[in-house]
């Protein structure tokens, strides 16, 4: 006995039955009924959404022997045989497997015969993407200008790799990705026509993990029926939503709410009991974290958008809306996302799992501040406006000066100015009075980050006292000149008299303050601190570097750049070490690195750059990324 999968058995056979593509159906059907119909047509997209359905189609619509229209009769000899795939003038040929320029080349040649049977030669070249360019370059030709008896129909679910020569000589068609609605109502029509009982939950999940292509829709609803031993008839089982959900590898719904709400109520210990719970069902847990950010999309739409229709699908969204802030809710969407990109860096999957949740749950707002209402968020806000604007105000009579230009004072003053004395009148210390009648208000210092508004916000950088312009300062008078004393120069930055140097870091502290220029410097900058002690300097060089010692002058250079700091000039030495210490360049150097390294993970992790990586194909440049702080 012969079993046809569904995929097969169910293909469309008229435009008519097609399932979503109406924007092709429209261009195809328009074409045929007023006769202007190009030579060659490329249809993309993924897989599963009906290109060589389409074209198959099209196919029939040039011969069937009622006439050339949208609407093939499907009885004819013609169109039968194209439905059972005998047409001998309907050439399918795979790509994949004829990749060569002599498979190309047999095709040109057969080209110019007329058809055996039907009015049009249709050729159809799937997966067209995979010839070679010397394929593509033997195509070229006959593709711009066939004969008149030849229609080329082109199937590809990779158009960038087409040349662009190809792309201008046909007529392109994007199939686009079916929803989950189109899915579902193809699948319950099939069960329905079958007579296979189902439970929506069940169809709604397949329906999801099709991701959008109904040929892997219909072929897990084949498995899913083999899983569950559903059957049409009375004694029949039935595709259940459970069997599916154990097909799958998903986890019950309800579980992802339970979740949810233990993390809202902030019980760590409930939240790890439920991932317990969940882990003996041995779950995909990047699947999991998908369910939870899915679960978290919907609390989220019903908390800023109430009047959208949102699906509970086992989590009590009112509930959580209510119970989170719609800030935490976006916090935790984030979460959810990356601890689904970073499962596979997880020391086990369950382990990541657990610390996205712990993310979370350590992120939460603290009891009294995250559980208020997001319905309400102006009445949690209102205390605190009118705190701000209870702040001390200047007196009328008080004339108010601008704050200071913090940029005013940046350029270096010949002669250092006196500070302004303070004023310190008696009404400033004077604590404001307040008036009985209204109750006390918070003090907008203890407010929470996320319940000041803007205008509080600035409100906390602005003086509460009036700014009082300082009174002129009269110079000093001029005073009798003090005996001078020799006094020793003070010591440049970085540089400690007679303290000699302890590690490595004081070495390289101390060439970087330095004031070496040319050779001197180099040889400092590369030399690696082995050892100071009684006046005696020892370093090291990489054998790379060892040619830098070899003019003593430069190395006297050295020496007496470092004396100020020392409080004598050393004598230096050379040692051989079998590792040498880190010098300072290597320093520098490996700083610079770790830097751009960082700069181009958190560039890499952006999530509108993955998005652009994955969506559009967009590649990065190499060596393109520069630290933000790099002039």
């Amino acid at each position: 006995m012969s079993y046809l999968v569904l995929a097969r058995k169910w293909r469309p056979k008229r435009f008519a039955e097609l399932v979503g593509q109406e924007h092709v159906v429209r261009a195809l059907s328009n074409a045929l009924d007023t006769g202007r119909v190009h030579h060659a047509f490329l249809f993309t997209g993924t897989r599963g959404v009906g290109k060589t359905t389409i074209a198959r189609i099209f196919a029939k619509s040039l011969n069937c022997e009622r006439g050339t229209s949208a609407e093939p009769c499907g009885e004819c000899a013609a169109c039968r045989d194209i439905d059972a795939g005998r047409f001998i003038d309907l050439l399918e040929i795979d790509a994949a497997s004829n990749t060569g320029v002599d498979d190309v080349r047999e095709v040109i040649d057969n080209a110019q015969y007329m058809p055996s049977r039907g009015r049009v030669k249709v050729y159809l070249i799937d997966e067209v993407h995979m010839l070679s360019k010397s394929a593509f370059n033997a195509l070229l030709k006959t593709l711009e200008e066939p004969p008149g008896h030849v229609k080329f129909l082109l199937a590809t679910t990779d158009p960038q790799k087409l040349p662009v020569t190809v792309l201008s000589r046909c007529l392109q068609f994007n199939l686009k990705r079916l929803d989950e609605q189109q899915i579902n109502g193809q699948m319950t029509r099939i069960l329905e026509a079958e007579g296979i009982p189902a439970e929506p939950g069940a169809i709604r999940q397949l329906a999801k993990a099709a991701d959008g292509s109904l040929r892997d829709g219909l072929s897990l609803l084949d498995q899913a029926i083999a899983y569950t031993g559903a059957s049409a008839g009375a004694d029949g089982g039935v595709l259940a939503d459970a069997g599916v959900a154990a097909m799958l590898g998903t986890v019950d719904r309800t579980r992802v709410g339970a979740l949810l709400t233990a993390l809202a109520d902030g019980d760590g210990e409930r939240l790890l009991a439920e991932v317990a719970t969940l882990a003996e069902f041995s779950p995909e847990w990047g699947g999991v974290l998908d369910a939870f950010s899915d679960a978290l999309h919907r609390v989220q739409v019903r908390q800023l958008v109430p009047g959208a229709e949102v699906e509970a699908d086992g989590v009590d969204v009112d509930a959580l809306a209510g119970k989170l802030r719609p800030e935490v809710v976006q916090l935790w969407y984030q979460m959810a996302l990356n601890g689904r990109r970073d499962l596979a860096l997880a020391p086990s999957p369950r382990a990541g799992f657990e610390m996205s949740l712990l993310r979370m749950l350590a992120f939460r707002p603290a009891e009294g501040e995250g559980a208020r209402a997001a319905s309400s968020p102006g009445a949690s806000r209102e205390p605190v406006r009118s705190t701000a604007s209870a702040a001390p105000q200047a007196p009328a009579s008080t004339p108010r000066t601008p704050p200071p230009n913090p940029f005013a004072d940046a350029a270096p003053s010949a002669r250092p100015v006196p500070p302004a004395p303070r004023e310190t009148p008696p009404a400033r210390e004077a604590a404001p009075v307040r008036d009985a009648s209204r109750p006390p208000q918070a003090s907008i210092e203890d407010a929470p980050p996320w319940d000041v508004p803007r205008e509080a916000a600035v409100a906390r950088d602005i003086p509460r006292e009036p700014v009082r312009a300082p009174p002129p300062v009269a110079p000093p008078a001029p005073a009798a000149p003090a005996p001078t004393q020799s006094a020793p120069p003070a010591p440049r930055p970085g540089f400690v008299h007679d303290a000699g140097i302890a590690d490595a870091d004081a070495w390289h502290s101390l060439v970087a303050n330095s004031n070496l220029r040319g050779p001197a410097r180099v040889l400092a900058e590369h030399a690696g601190f082995v050892g100071y002690a009684d006046g005696v300097l020892s370093l090291s060089l990489s054998a790379d570097d060892d040619l830098l010692r070899s003019n003593a002058m430069t190395v006297n250079l050295v020496a007496e750049a470092l004396a100020p700091a020392l409080g004598v000039t050393p004598q230096i030495r050379f040692v051989e070490a079998s590792r040498p210490a880190e010098s300072l360049r290597e320093r520098n150097e490996r700083a610079r690195d770790e830097r751009q390294a960082n700069a181009e993970a958190n560039f890499m992790s952006d999530p509108d750059v993955q998005r652009l990586i994955s969506q559009h194909g967009a590649k990065v440049v190499p060596d393109s990324i520069r630290p933000y702080d790099e002039n």
